[in-house]
């Protein structure tokens, strides 16, 4: 007979001293089991300084000694039955702990450089756990993190889940250790049940073209013209007149071959070259590769964020057990308001269940950073 697995559970709080805080969230948490159990801390950039005693607090008053986390300028949790909420710009912290079969999960601890010599030292693990996920935080100041990630799913074969840290402060990471570093987490065995579903924040506001001339970041040409003669086209009249208006508006969008969800990375216009007609944008991009051109827009966030859950929910057989959402820091409270819009829309179509995240400075699905979008991992 197989012995049902320990519940997860999740508690989050706001004050004005990170210890009275935690302590708040202690006590919401109430007592956890620690056999085979894994913690998640957030907590907004307030406190991240104080991270370091944060999570020793947490270690020494729960017993559970393996904690993955970061920090964001905004956080979000769910517990129980009361609403969801969301943290901005005031101390806060939100906590899930979850507890999976004996050996599900090995911590990638931060340390600066690579990945390689960590993934190593797990490598007896991984031949006999078959690590198919990684739930990973990411120094959006790094600039080797996309090859790190690279290596890790090239490597390893893991899909990524997870986001960057945000913040108007440090930049700390929380995997057994608290540390700066490129990528840190936690690798979950083979068996380890879940689901996951992204949710885009801007839409498509034209048809798909070819980059036609481009050196670095710099598009010249899309499909034989000058690549700002096509944008105007796409944008419209008036906001074609002044460009100006763009900014945080209307985005590039850069299709991924191979994909049969129609998925795209979103990148912002970082220059504009009227005397040339070229476009910088913010990645690089190179000859032959497809581009769109992209609105961020409210009502088809939220419309493509039920979308999500409700395919997410169609694939779902079992309860769920606890969630990770990790969503834009351009999104949240930025976009949809202050009312948790999206951990509440969360509820509504899934129903209540511990939950916890941020809003990050890039989301990680894969093996790719995203941006504007949310990302939605759901243990069962």
């Amino acid at each position: 007979m197989t012995t049902p697995a320990a519940p997860f559970a999740s508690a989050h709080a706001s004050g004005k001293h990170w210890a009275d805080i935690t302590r708040a969230c202690l006590a919401a948490l109430g007592p956890v089991s620690r056999a085979h159990a894994l913690g998640f801390v957030y907590v907004t950039d307030h406190l991240a300084q104080d991270l370091p005693a944060i999570v020793d607090q947490l270690r020494l008053t729960t017993g559970l000694e393996h904690w993955i986390g970061t920090v964001g300028i905004a956080i979000t949790g769910q517990s129980g039955n009361a609403p969801a909420e969301e943290y901005i710009d005031e101390p806060a912290i939100s906590l899930m702990v979850g507890h999976f079969a004996p050996d599900s999960f090995r911590l990638l601890e931060p340390e600066p450089g690579g990945v390689g010599s960590r993934l190593r030292a797990l490598q007896d693990w991984s031949h006999r756990r078959n690590p198919a996920v990684a739930l990973v935080h990411g120094d959006p100041r790094n600039p080797q993190l996309p090859n790190l990630m690279r290596q890790m799913t090239e490597e390893s074969g893991l899909f990524l889940l997870g986001g960057l840290a945000s913040s108007r402060a440090g930049l700390p990471q929380v995997a057994g250790a608290v540390g700066e570093s490129g990528l840190s987490g936690a690798l979950l065995a083979g068996d380890v049940t879940l689901v996951t579903g992204l949710s885009q924040g801007c839409s498509p506001i034209g048809p798909q073209h070819i980059i036609t001339r481009a050196q670095d970041n710099i598009i010249m040409e899309i499909d034989g013209r000058p690549a700002l003669d096509i944008f105007r086209e796409e944008i419209g009249e008036v906001l074609a007149r002044d460009l100006r208006k763009i900014a945080g508006f209307i985005f590039a969008a850069l299709p991924i071959t191979g994909s049969d969800t129609g998925d795209y990375l979103v990148r912002n216009i970082t220059g504009i070259d009227s005397s040339s007609g070229w476009l910088a944008i913010g990645a690089e991009v190179a000859e032959n590769d497809p581009i769109m051109f992209a609105r961020r827009d409210r009502n088809s966030a939220l419309a493509d964020l039920e979308r999500m859950l409700e395919r997410l929910k169609q694939r779902i057989d079992r309860p769920i057990r606890g969630g990770l959402y990790v969503s834009c820091i351009a999104r949240g409270p930025n976009l949809f308001g202050p009312d948790a819009t999206e951990t509440r829309l969360i509820a509504r179509h899934l129903g209540q269940f511990p939950l916890t995240g941020f809003f990050a400075n890039g989301e990680i699905s894969h093996d790719r950073i995203y941006a504007y979008t949310g990302v939605l991992t759901l243990f069962l």
